[in-house]
Order: structure tokens, then C-alpha cells, then sequence
């Protein structure tokens, strides 16, 4: 098959499919001698590496990320496609989110583990929300009385954050110098702005159900400062099969 038509049915496929596609996924679209039967996975992949090229100037850009290849809406045009949708996107908490870095810079990890670096307990909504959005998964349990489960990250967590590896994750100490001042300003919003006292079902998204409400309800402030050894062993995250923020803001097309 000529190289050109290869290109035209992995750019279709990509574009029809809800998710990342697989040089192996790509390659099973092809009848037996439609492909070089000892070339096919390097035919698709020079496919791939054309259809990349292609749009470089383009508003969407070919991307790989732990499950695959996707088309995806350049980050610097999101503002605009955004407005394609009514709803806003949600607003995780600072509670959630802290307790997603220490999940992905940790793993593996035990509730009671996030809990002793945090300093204040983990909502069990919390977790619930992240097991729910496929960020976290169990993968395992720790062999201490009790056996509690241990929590890494998912290949789902990796593609909602743009992300190819738990490699490519920024070094805590960068997150720390970047949130620091957010933290800041939201606890002079929550301070000027209580919540309401009936407000406790804290799914650490805003909108639903408040930000940090169980945290707030015991007086302690959801703010933590992350240990200097937790910044240390960051730039080499435990293991990269017990994976894996989208911070990119991009949208997939499909």
C-alpha cells in the first residue's frame, strides 16, 4: 500500500477514535498484505511522524501520551474552544490536588502515609473522586497490621495531564515555588468569604459540595508544606508501572 494512503487511514482512525490509539492499535487496521509484514509497526510510525509534521502550524497537534497517539487542541488556543461548551470545566480543590501530587511523586502510597505528610486527615471523598476520575487505582496493600491499601497512579492520570511517563513529571520543588502563591490567595478568598457550616460533603470539587469543607470544620488550614526529602526522591518517581495533573488544558479531538 502506498505510503500516502497508509498516512490518510491512521489520520482517519486517530480522528474517529475516543481515545489514544497504539502503534499496535494502528497497525490491526490493516488487512494481512496491506503492510510490509516485516515493516508494518515502522510504516505506521513514519505515518505518525508525518501526520506530526503536518500540523506543526495547524490549531491541533498530534500527541503522545501513555496510552498512545491522539490529536489534541493546541493548549494556546483553548481559551477559545472552551466556549464551545457551556459548562465550565471543574475547579479541583487545593486538598485534592495535594493529595494527587503525593500519590504521583510518592507511589506507592497508603492513605494514612498522605495523611502523616499532609498533617490533617484525607476525606475519604477525596479519594473516592480520584478513583472515579481513573487517576488513582489500588495497587496493593501495605504489610502492616491492618493491611492498608496502596495507591499509585494510572495511565489515565498520565493522558489527562499530557503526560508520556511519571518521568516527565516537574520536580516538587517547581510545583511548590508555582502554587505557593495560589495558596496564598485563595486562603485570603476563603478568609473574607467563609463557607457555610452545612457545607461537608467535600469531594474536593468545587461545585461539588465545597472546597476542603471537612479541613475547615476542624479549624486545621488544608495548606501544607512538603518535606524537603519529598522534593528530593521527586526527579525519580518510584515506579513507572504503578502509574501515573492535564495541566495542559488540552482537548482531544475525536
Amino acid at each position: 500500500m502506498e505510503a500516502e494512503q497508509i498516512r490518510r487511514i491512521v489520520e482517519a482512525a486517530l480522528l474517529a477514535s475516543d481515545g489514544p490509539l497504539t502503534v499496535a492499535n494502528l497497525v490491526k487496521l490493516f488487512a494481512p498484505g496491506e503492510l510490509d509484514e516485516d515493516n508494518a509497526s515502522k510504516q505506521v510510525r513514519e505515518a505518525l511522524k508525518s501526520l506530526e509534521a503536518d500540523a506543526a502550524e495547524r490549531g491541533v497537534e498530534l500527541k503522545r501520551v501513555a496510552s498512545g497517539y491522539r490529536f489534541q487542541v493546541r493548549q494556546e488556543l483553548s481559551e477559545w474552544v472552551s466556549r464551545l461548551w457551556d459548562e465550565k470545566p471543574p475547579r479541583y480543590t487545593r486538598a485534592l490536588l495535594e493529595t494527587l501530587a503525593l500519590v504521583a511523586y510518592k507511589q506507592p502510597v497508603t492513605r494514612g502515609d498522605i495523611e502523616q505528610v499532609r498533617g490533617v486527615s484525607v476525606s475519604q471523598n477525596i479519594m473516592r473522586t480520584l478513583l472515579e476520575r481513573d487517576w488513582i487505582r489500588v495497587v496493593g496493600v501495605k504489610e502492616v497490621p491492618g493491611r492498608p491499601a496502596l495507591y499509585g497512579t494510572t495511565k489515565a492520570f498520565l493522558d489527562y495531564f499530557n503526560l508520556k511517563s511519571l518521568d516527565e513529571l516537574p520536580p516538587l520543588a517547581e510545583i511548590r515555588a508555582l502554587i505557593e502563591p495560589q495558596i496564598v490567595a485563595e486562603a485570603e478568598v476563603e478568609a473574607s468569604n467563609p463557607a457555610p457550616a452545612g457545607d461537608a460533603e467535600n469531594r474536593g470539587v468545587e461545585g461539588e459540595g465545597g472546597d476542603s469543607a471537612a479541613d475547615e470544620d476542624t479549624g486545621i488550614t488544608a495548606h501544607v508544606d512538603l518535606p524537603e526529602e519529598a522534593a528530593a526522591e521527586s526527579d525519580a518517581p518510584a515506579s513507572a508501572e504503578v502509574v501515573q495533573l492535564h495541566t495542559s488544558g488540552s482537548n482531544p479531538v475525536s
